[in-house]
């Protein structure tokens, strides 16, 4: 076999011919960086959207989100920057991004999506309802500036067809009330009536939650109602739900409690509806079930399609602490 020969610091520092092996390791460095270079200019744009503040792990999904919203999509440069900021490898910030229908990745040399996206759920209900013959017949209705894209189920099955202009639902869509959102120029999400903090205590709301953190009810007897109650976990496998809290209980901290809110088959929109209607009486119970177990945090996992419900939640969450009650 063929061997190199270089000249290398020989064992007293002075220089002296050495072999080489080509397998050995031991090769010249490269003069440049392997891999993407980071841009500057993206680095700068990133780290003004998201401040100067340490960023959070957990909340990789809404730096994403922010991003995407800024400059209606991700670009392998703002991917990257991103990724360099939080410290994260560049595969683990693309994986979770190419995970999500409402992303759209831009790599180098591909041409960034229309200004604005009409998203038509293509769900059993929605096609029941005409979908198939909106997402033909859109493009040509909307013209130039606007990409029209298929998309999951959006969780408004009763309400069907529906689109979803950039983050503003249209119920029983039609070429011509897509077209009337599109000229008014708000896609912000349309927020429900929905009963607030104030009038959920009026009528009785955070009494149960008060009387757990005061000490006038256990954790025993909240997770022995439970047993009582016969209420079961939905997952299929309908295991007792105040037996489930006193096992998480036992176990060694820490604790959490994880909440998802995501339902994507076609004729479930309960959640949706619930929380557009009450979140209170969601949030209540999750704090609940975070004393009863004595979890240090609750998670919610909500899916993108209810941008209206995150607003709701996001506000009433932020009522709950400056009222005490979440702390």
């Amino acid at each position: 076999m063929t061997e190199l020969s270089a000249e290398a610091p020989g064992p007293n520092g002075r220089g002296g011919a050495q072999r080489i092996h080509p397998g050995s390791g031991r090769r010249k460095a490269p003069s440049h960086p392997k891999g993407r270079q980071l841009e500057p200019e993206a680095r700068e744009q990133v780290s003004a959207l998201l401040g100067d503040g340490e960023l959070r792990r957990d909340l990789l999904i809404e730096y994403l989100h922010a991003i995407q919203d800024r400059h209606g999509h991700l670009s392998a440069a703002h991917l990257q920057a991103l990724a360099e900021l939080m410290g994260l490898p560049m595969a683990e910030v693309y994986e979770v991004a190419s995970f999500y229908a409402h992303f759209d990745i831009v790599l180098d040399g591909e041409t960034a999506p229309a200004p604005v996206t009409v998203r038509v759920c293509d769900s059993l209900s929605c096609c029941l309802q005409g979908a198939e013959a909106l997402l033909r017949d859109l493009p040509a209705a909307l013209g130039d500036g606007v990409r029209v894209v298929r998309a999951p189920c959006m969780g408004r099955c009763d309400l069907a067809p529906v689109a979803e202009v950039g983050h503003r639902h249209v119920d029983g869509a039609s070429a011509d009330s897509i077209g009337e959102v599109l000229r008014a120029g708000d896609l912000h999400p349309v927020m429900p009536a929905y009963e607030e903090l104030a009038a959920y205590r009026d009528a009785g709301g955070y009494r149960q939650l008060e009387a757990c953190l005061s000490g006038q009810r256990s954790r025993d007897e909240v997770c022995g109602a439970l047993d009582e109650s016969g209420l079961r976990g939905l997952g299929g496998a309908g295991f007792p739900t105040g037996r489930k809290w006193q096992l998480v209980r036992q176990q060694p901290a820490p604790r959490l409690v994880a909440i998802n809110a995501d339902e994507g088959e076609p004729g479930t929109f309960k959640d949706r509806f619930f929380l557009e209607i009450s979140p209170h009486r969601f949030l209540e119970g999750a704090l609940i079930a975070a004393w009863a177990v004595d979890a240090e945090a609750v998670y919610i996992y909500l899916r993108d399609e209810y941008p209206a419900v995150r607003e709701i939640l996001l506000a009433e969450i932020a009522a709950l602490e400056a009222a005490g009650l979440a702390a």
